[in-house]
């Protein structure tokens, strides 16, 4: 993005959105960027973080649109318990004969994902239990500093203030550091939650 680009826009997202919301989550996916070497499959990662959320809860769903196509996005739940049951109940039968579960341990990055997507109760852990609501965004490259990341996320936390949604959290890949200052800036805080793995939960309330 130059200086003479015009600004980009946050809006609801639409269902032709679907294949710049996979795009945006491959090219960020790999601890903030591309991951299509990691993850040769390129609608796996899109299928776990960003999709379902979209077709789940799309009145919590926000692009970064810059006048040709989405290059941004948060995507979201108003609650972690109801969204993890239908995650199992409606959207991994869509999913399952593409990805059948795991017969043993994960030996790849993609069989790890894929196990991910098999226990989606992972989700619900009793330190989250006053932050109900998660998030995921992502940005392509070209439109990270600008002040875009910061605009989808106070977009979102109006969307579930408007509901009544107190918290919010998020989980983030501990290595990837280079975002960290981001949440900080934010006022997301750590929440500690006993062997996280690789995992850093952060949250926030959703008024200031």
């Amino acid at each position: 993005m130059n200086d003479h680009s015009p600004r980009a826009v946050v809006r609801p997202y639409r269902p032709t959105d679907r294949a710049a919301l996979f795009d945006v989550c491959v090219r960020t996916g790999e601890l903030g960027g591309d991951s299509r070497q990691t993850y040769p499959d390129l609608d796996l990662l899109p299928n776990i973080f960003a999709a379902p959320y979209a077709e789940l809860e799309p009145d919590l769903s926000f692009v970064l649109d810059d006048g040709e196509r989405a290059v941004g996005y948060v995507v979201a739940t108003a609650d972690t318990p109801t969204f993890v049951r239908r995650f199992r109940n409606e959207w991994l039968p869509t999913l399952a004969d593409r990805y059948p579960p795991p017969t043993g341990a994960p030996a790849t990055p993609s069989e790890t994902m894929i196990d991910l997507m098999h226990t989606p109760e992972r989700m619900v852990l009793p330190e989250l239990a006053d932050y109900p609501a998660h998030l995921h965004i992502d940005l392509l490259p070209s439109h990270q500093r600008a002040g875009y990341g910061r605009e989808l996320i106070h977009t979102l936390l109006a969307a579930l203030a408007a509901k009544d949604v107190p918290r919010v959290h998020l989980g983030m890949v501990t290595a990837n550091t280079a975002a960290r200052p981001f949440y900080d800036r934010l006022g997301f805080h750590p929440i500690p939650v006993p062997d996280p793995g690789p995992i850093t939960y952060l949250g926030r309330r959703t008024t200031d």
